[in-house]
Order: C-alpha cells, then sequence, then structure tokens
C-alpha cells in the first residue's frame, strides 16, 4: 500500500507538469481562461535578443534582426533559430520579398539582402539608397522601410542629437545654421525627415517635422502612419497621419526644405510654427497610455486575433504594455482615441517591433538599447473568450459615443457615477515634454443606452477642438459579469462634429 501510494504521487505529479508543458513556452504561463495568451520564445545561444526588425517568411518562417547585427530566421514548429546575415549595422527595419531576400533598414544604408545558392545564409548584399546625410551621432537611427500599394518605400531619418557629438568626417552637405547646442537638431540632410524611395529608385524628401519616428506602418485605408516620441516641441507622443510635403512640428529638419531662407527655424515665433504644422491624429498621454511609443501596426488578420479588426495596435518602450488605437475621419481628417490593449499578462516591456503571423498570432520583439525595456520575442494568442472591452469611441455632436463588445445593464450605463470624463492640453513649445494644460472636469449633460447595451452616447457640458478628452469607467460589469479590460481611454479632439 506504501508504494502504491508512493507511485499514485508520483503520477499525479508527472500529470500536472505534463499539462504545465504542454501549455507553456518560455517563461510565462496564464490560464486559457484569458482572452490573450503570452508566450516568451527561448532566445539561440549567445544572441543579444534586443530586436530592431521583425516580419515573416512566405514560408512561415519568423525572420528578425538584431541590434548587434545579426539577421535570424526562427522555424515556429521546430523552435529552431539560424542565421540569415550579419554584420549590419543596427538594422531597425525589414521588408519581406521573397523566402530569399530582403531588405533590411541599416543605420546607414537601406540594403538587400539574398541567398542566392537557397541554403538559407544571405550570400549577396547590395546597397538600394544610402542617399541622407550621415554625422556619426549616436541619434541619428533610420526606420522602415514600408511600402505604399503603389511600391513605393518609406523611411524615417531620427533628428541628431546634442547628447552625442558629430564626427569630423560627414556624409552629405553641413548646413551651421541646422546645428543647435541644445535639443535636436538637423545639420546633415535630411534629419527629422520622412523620405520616399521610389519605384524608379530616387531617394526623395517626403515630409518633415519629426523627432524620434521610431514607428511607421499603413492602416486599412493606405493611410500612411508615423509615431513620434516625446521630447523637446513635442509634449507628449503623437500619432500621425503623414502626407507629402506637409510638416509635423519638430522645427529643426525645416533647414533642408528646398528654398529655405528664414533662418534657424527654431527662432521663429511659436505662433508661426504652430500655423505651420499638422496636428497629430492621436496624442498618447505621457505616464498615463505611453511613454515611448513604437511600430503602428493595422490588425488584419479578419478577426483571427479577436475583435479590433481594422484597429491599430502600437507598441510601448517603457511599460509591459501594447495601445490600442481606433482612428475615424473628422473634418476631413483622421483623428481618434487611444486604449491600453493589453497590461502586463507576462508581456514585458521594450516593446520595439510587432507583427502578425499567417495564424493571426501577434509576434512583438523587444528592445532596451539603453534606455527602459526589455529583450527578446513574445507571441500572443487570441484564445477565442470575447474581451469585455471598448470597441469603438466616436464622436458625435456634444459629445461620444461608445460600443461596447458586450451588452451592459442599462442601470450601469445610464448612472453618471460610472464615468469620470476630463479635458487638457499639451504645450507645443521648444521645452522637452509638457504638462496637461488647463486641465478640467466636464460633465455630462444627458446619456441615451442604445443597442441593447452595447452602446451608450454621452453629450457633455463642453466640448471643445485641440484638446484630449480623457474618460474613465469605473465598476463597469456586462450582463454577464465580466469586468472591463481596460476603463481608460483617450480622445483626441481636432475637429469637432
Amino acid at each position: 500500500m506504501v508504494w502504491y501510494n508512493i507511485i499514485k504521487s508520483w503520477f499525479y505529479l508527472i500529470t500536472i507538469f505534463f499539462i504545465w508543458s504542454c501549455n507553456s513556452q518560455g517563461d510565462n504561463h496564464i490560464m486559457p481562461e484569458t482572452t490573450y495568451v503570452v508566450d516568451s520564445i527561448d532566445m539561440a545561444d549567445g544572441l543579444s535578443g534586443e530586436v530592431g526588425a521583425m516580419a515573416f517568411l512566405p514560408s512561415g518562417k519568423l525572420i528578425a534582426a538584431f541590434r548587434r547585427g545579426e539577421v535570424m530566421t526562427y522555424d515556429i514548429e521546430k523552435r529552431e533559430w539560424s542565421v540569415f546575415a550579419q554584420g549590419l549595422h543596427l538594422p531597425l527595419g525589414i521588408e519581406v520579398l521573397s523566402e530569399n531576400e530582403i531588405l533590411v533598414m541599416q543605420y546607414a544604408e537601406l540594403t538587400r539582402i539574398k541567398d542566392v545558392d537557397g541554403d538559407g545564409q544571405a550570400d549577396q548584399y547590395l546597397v538600394e539608397t544610402d542617399d541622407f546625410g550621415i554625422s556619426g551621432n549616436y541619434h541619428e537611427f533610420t526606420y522602415g522601410p514600408v511600402k505604399d500599394e503603389s511600391g513605393n518605400h518609406f523611411i524615417g531619418l531620427n533628428s541628431t542629437s546634442s547628447g552625442g557629438v558629430m564626427m569630423d568626417e560627414l556624409r552629405g552637405e553641413k548646413k551651421e545654421i541646422g546645428f543647435r547646442e541644445k535639443g535636436m537638431y538637423a545639420a546633415v540632410p535630411y534629419r527629422g525627415w520622412l523620405m520616399k524611395w521610389t519605384v524608379d529608385g530616387q531617394l526623395q524628401p517626403f515630409a518633415s517635422g519629426f523627432r524620434s519616428p521610431n514607428g511607421l506602418g499603413f492602416d486599412l485605408d493606405g493611410h500612411l502612419l508615423v509615431t513620434d516620441n516625446q521630447g523637446d516641441w513635442v509634449g507628449t507622443s503623437p500619432l500621425f497621419h503623414v502626407e507629402e510635403g506637409k510638416f509635423y512640428g519638430h522645427p529643426a529638419s525645416l533647414v533642408w526644405e528646398e528654398g529655405w531662407n528664414r533662418g534657424r527655424p527654431s527662432d521663429l515665433p511659436i505662433e508661426v510654427l504652430d500655423s505651420m504644422r499638422q496636428r497629430p491624429a492621436v496624442l498618447f498621454p505621457h505616464n498615463i497610455i505611453a511613454n515611448s511609443p513604437t511600430q503602428p501596426l493595422c490588425d488584419d488578420t479578419g478577426g483571427k486575433f479577436g475583435p479590433f479588426a481594422g484597429q491599430i495596435l502600437v507598441g510601448e518602450m517603457n511599460q509591459e504594455r501594447i495601445v490600442r488605437v481606433m482612428l475615424e475621419e473628422v473634418g476631413g481628417a483622421l483623428q481618434g482615441a487611444c486604449v491600453p490593449f493589453l497590461d502586463e499578462q507576462g508581456l514585458r516591456k521594450g516593446n520595439n517591433r510587432l507583427a502578425f503571423d499567417e495564424e493571426g498570432r501577434l509576434w512583438v520583439g523587444q528592445n532596451a538599447s539603453g534606455w527602459a525595456g526589455s529583450s527578446g520575442i513574445q507571441c500572443i494568442s487570441y484564445t477565442g473568450k470575447m474581451p469585455f472591452d471598448i470597441l469603438t469611441m466616436k464622436i458625435i455632436e456634444g459629445g461620444f459615443e461608445l460600443t461596447f463588445t458586450k451588452e451592459i445593464s442599462e442601470d450601469i450605463l445610464s448612472d453618471l457615477n460610472h464615468y469620470l470624463v476630463s479635458s487638457y492640453y499639451y504645450n507645443y513649445h521648444e521645452k522637452y515634454g509638457s504638462d496637461q494644460m488647463d486641465k478640467k472636469d466636464i460633465g455630462i449633460q444627458s446619456i441615451e443606452v442604445l443597442d441593447k447595451g452595447k452602446k451608450v452616447r454621452l453629450l457633455l457640458d463642453t466640448m471643445e477642438k485641440d484638446r484630449i478628452y480623457e474618460m474613465q469607467l469605473q465598476d463597469v460589469v456586462s450582463q454577464d459579469q465580466d469586468t472591463l479590460e481596460n476603463n481608460l481611454i483617450c480622445y483626441t479632439v481636432n475637429h469637432l462634429k
């Protein structure tokens, strides 16, 4: 009997371990009752794991570039890493051309890399374009490429930092008027610009006014979306809808506009610069939604990743978070709301690059690069359990309309005590970042519950443009007693209905 009990106990422990191991990969385990499961991918031995770029090959293999210059492929089924290319300089973007050929955005050039003989390792490295300036400054990161429907590619050039040095040997013309001893500057072309690499191989300036555009992508309608990071002239981190020939706020880059003759751009009156710039489609309130947003990725999975198809997911470097953005066209321009999509639940910091696989799983590449962050790759899977969350937030005349993923009782939705609304703005100025300005509580005039409790219309006491409306939903549960995933949402009002 004693031996029987010992054997029975060991059998029980082995069974529990087997169930646990089948539901986890790497160092995370989240029970399948949750909507999303976060798994960590084991890195290859000796690999730094700081991801600069990530995409999927036609075969379904992951291909990723790392900070120290490796490009690796990962066989998801076999869980095996292989070297594709080496020796690159800070690669921060990949576009897959075929199973054996990719474009990689390095610090100094856009490079075509090809495995000619089909053995899984690159044999050919070709410069596609390097027609932009470099001073050797540490902050001159280069992002992209992303391709539009016509086959043109877009890359982003960081502004140069006064916290670093310029080398004696430069690439490109130097403009002394573009140099600054404090803040970001653009002494060589075309720092602070988005560039267009045309189908016929020409690199052209496309749009100016960026500080650190570490994130380019397209939505389902072909709008080019670009994130920037808080700093000088950037009160809080924005998401822009970028169009050709327009200026997006950071003045340093203006010295490279054709025919510029107005002196040092930062010396212009703020009122003049403000009148020239395009407003962000969405602002991410600092320390509330995001501190350092990265790549915007459209959920084009058609529902494989949950109910948010067509919306935008944005990586966040400084928090264990991915942000969700919902856009709409108002007054002829894009604007909209942002909400935390996934907080913690095993997710790490440093969420730098995002990519969907064919199964609809979201792969997240992490990077620290000396700042707050982490390293490695994680995979987020949708379990099929419907989340209880805000599906959309849209502006209406006099207020907002919220749609939820689940039904809520009218008693809850019609109760003023479940809503806290405030509004504020961020200063546009040379100073690094901005406090919330003129923050004020906003009263609710009326509440209308629609669609069996899946929709609510809130009419507010005041609605003003050029402000962020922050809404907190308190103690809201669904009809099936599920708890709201995220009770905070922020809408950027550039235009009123």
